[in-house]
């Protein structure tokens, strides 16, 4: 089979196309031909050697992707030969023709539904549900600030927050993006290269502030989101690049909270829920997978590029 190999972490050019044997499943696991693969901005931290957890050179990066069951192993029962299904995890990396995944990290993907959309979902969509609902604590009725909409993880967040009843606000940085963000369920979306946005956003608040930011980019942003939030306010930290200076004075009025979160340490019964309203959610026509670029695998150097460019929209995938 075709896969994407690093042997050395480093730039993008340490993505090298091979030819390795097709993999086997074992015991509870399952082997699934991928038609199409979630390309995620940690796999390029990961590619880089600079996140938490390093794998063993050499590997195949990914952890996302779609396609059809292509064999099952021994004691696996809620998967079969030939079902459609969308990938949350994967035992030999997704950036691959072939994956080998446990059965639990292989789901159904509703007919309705592409493989490229279902490849934009096990990360993207399940890091928005942890971050609105297991982390945040969003309630129908708040007001939630999606900082950075326009991207797999914010477009989701949209989806899910209106389909829940929150008032949802977001911002972008180009137009096609804020019109993006607009049609995938924000009532407001501001321009975050605007002087005055953090203005505008009061405002349409009537000066209350808004419950719940789901930040991407914390390092450039979160001083300004405490200054945002109403009393009992929470910023969910989804993503940031490197350090940043705050006044925790802004968190004491308020009685604010800054949490964290990865959604690897969501427990296997948090991440049956998060699958369960993901899955719903494709079936009652709520969630819409934004797909904004198509990929060769071969051509996965140009894919890390494009994941980490400034005002990107949608999801990047790549195509086995």
């Amino acid at each position: 089979m075709k896969a994407i190999q690093v042997k050395e972490f480093g730039g993008p050019e340490a993505l090298e196309l091979v030819d390795l044997p097709d993999p086997r499943p074992g015991p509870g696991q399952a082997v699934v031909r991928l038609r199409a693969i979630g390309v995620n901005p940690v796999d390029t931290y990961i590619r880089s050697g600079i996140y938490a957890r390093s794998p063993a050179l050499p590997y195949t990066p990914g952890s996302d992707g779609a396609g059809e069951v292509e064999e099952i192993g021994e004691g696996v029962s809620e998967i079969a030969r030939g079902d459609r299904v969308f990938i949350s995890g994967s035992l030999t990396g997704s950036y691959a023709e072939l994956a080998v995944c446990a059965a639990s990290d292989a789901h159904p993907l509703p007919a309705g539904a592409t493989f490229r959309q279902g490849a934009a979902l096990g990360t993207p969509y399940a890091t928005a549900y942890r971050a609105l609902f297991q982390r945040g604590k969003a309630m129908a009725g708040e007001t939630v600030l999606i900082h950075g909409a326009t991207g797999g993880v914010g477009l989701a967040a949209l989806q899910f927050a209106r389909a829940a009843g929150l008032t949802v606000f977001g911002t972008g940085g180009s137009a096609n993006g804020r019109d993006i963000a607009a049609a995938n369920g924000a009532h407001r979306v501001f321009n975050h290269r605007e002087t005055e946005y953090l203005a505008q956003i009061q405002q349409a608040t009537k000066e209350r502030g808004v419950d719940l930011i789901i930040e991407m980019l914390a390092n450039v942003n979160l001083g300004k989101d405490l200054t945002l939030l109403a009393p009992l306010g929470r910023v969910v930290v989804v993503g940031s690049r490197g350090k940043v200076e705050i006044d925790a004075r802004d968190t004491m009025g308020r009685d604010a909270d800054i949490r964290g979160i990865m959604l690897g340490n969501a427990t296997p019964r948090e991440r049956a829920g998060i699958y369960a309203a993901i899955i719903a959610g494709l079936e009652n026509g709520a969630l819409r997978p934004v797909i904004g670029s198509e990929v060769p695998l071969a051509e996965a150097p140009r894919a890390h590029k494009l994941v980490m460019e400034s005002g990107a929209t949608g999801k990047i995938v790549l195509v086995p």
